[in-house]
């Protein structure tokens, strides 16, 4: 074990109480998620939401009957909210290296098993460093999510690979967390506050692209970007320099160039995703409106042709004919709030 692993471990199992003790005002408040997911949110058992230390909501739609794989479960807020998604007939796995927080989250799988109204639990926890997690079959799972943790990994690229080794073709990585524009110094990085706050390991963009570019992950799509403001007065010298940011990001196990690329092609959505009829947003650069065709880049082509959402879509065009690149091929600036719009946090892990 690392000592980062051994920090964080006391930071999330010991020197943290409830979400009310984080010093960056790290959880965003319910109304920063989708309006689908607040009630099942309140389904959840009361003391596992106040030992909950995410940021937002990285839950993508259309899970029914999927396998999921959440990394750094913690208290297990975003599992059963999981669990009621994908159905009896789906399965969902917590992944966690703390005892503190899995036995929160274990202690109340028949209560919400019961709750739910299924016959038999959905979900379970198991004890992983998430750089490792042989326990679970390449190819297995259908969808890979996290909370603002994997910034708090010290060897990210095995977390990374770990990822794509057990996702399934088609399968997607859907997760929110701390990014920087640069890379932090060792100083910072060894910091146990600054890392249990998500800052010391905040992933800096260009890596993060380059490790997810190696293992076949060549085009990552950012679903949100804001920016994230240290206000702490302890710990605002020391990071005033970096620019950070929450953002919530997918990338899918599917053949793609490292670059939007135009080959002609377009794509309707029509509408059959309950939760999100009126429109499917892929990124910040794709919003498909029910009915409408929309010009897509040959790599979003392949995703909406064949990841799950394939039964939701109409993709015409072939990949005889290059046109250039693609239009869209840009980076959306954050926005000036983290997580909500009208959210006056200080932080966002």
């Amino acid at each position: 074990m690392s000592q980062i692993h051994e920090d964080v471990q006391e930071y999330y199992g010991e020197t943290l109480k409830t979400n009310e003790d984080l010093l960056t005002s790290a959880c965003c408040p319910t109304d920063a998620m989708p309006a689908y997911l607040r009630p099942l949110v309140g389904n959840v058992h009361e003391e596992i939401v106040s030992k909950f230390y995410g940021c937002g909501s990285p839950i993508p739609p259309k899970l029914d009957g999927m396998t999921v794989l959440d990394l750094g479960s913690g208290s297990g807020q975003d599992c059963y909210v999981l669990s009621q998604l994908v159905g009896e007939s789906g399965q969902v796995i917590g992944v966690d290296m703390t005892d503190q927080q899995l036995d929160v989250a274990r202690k109340y799988i028949d209560y919400h098993t019961e709750k739910f109204g299924f016959a038999k639990p959905n979900i379970s926890f198991v004890k992983h460093f998430i750089e490792d997690l042989s326990s679970i079959e390449d190819a297995s799972v259908d969808l890979v999510v996290s909370n603002c943790v994997i910034n708090l990994a010290p060897e990210k690229d095995k977390v990374f690979a770990e990822i794509y080794r057990i996702l399934k073709p088609g399968g997607e990585l859907y997760f929110a967390d701390v990014f920087a524009d640069r890379r932090l110094s060792a100083e910072l990085k060894a910091d146990p506050v600054i890392v249990g706050e998500c800052l010391g390991g905040a992933l800096y963009v260009e890596d993060y692209r380059r490790q997810m570019s190696g293992l076949g992950f060549n085009m990552s799509y950012t679903v949100s970007n804001s920016v994230l403001s240290v206000e702490d007065e302890a710990l605002k010298p020391k990071l005033e320099h970096i620019n950070f940011t929450s953002q919530t990001v997918r990338a899918f196990k599917i053949e793609a160039e490292d670059r939007e690329e135009d080959y002609g092609h377009k794509a309707r959505y029509d509408g059959s995703i309950a939760e999100i009829a009126d429109a499917f947003v892929l990124d910040q650069n794709h919003s498909f409106a029910a009915g409408e065709w929309v010009s897509v880049s040959g790599n979003v082509a392949n995703i909406l042709s064949q990841s799950r959402y394939k039964d939701a879509f109409e993709v015409e065009g072939s990949f005889e004919a290059h046109h250039g690149g693609f239009a869209s091929d840009e980076v959306v600036a954050a926005s000036e709030s983290c997580c909500a719009p009208a959210a006056a946090t200080t932080g966002c892990c």
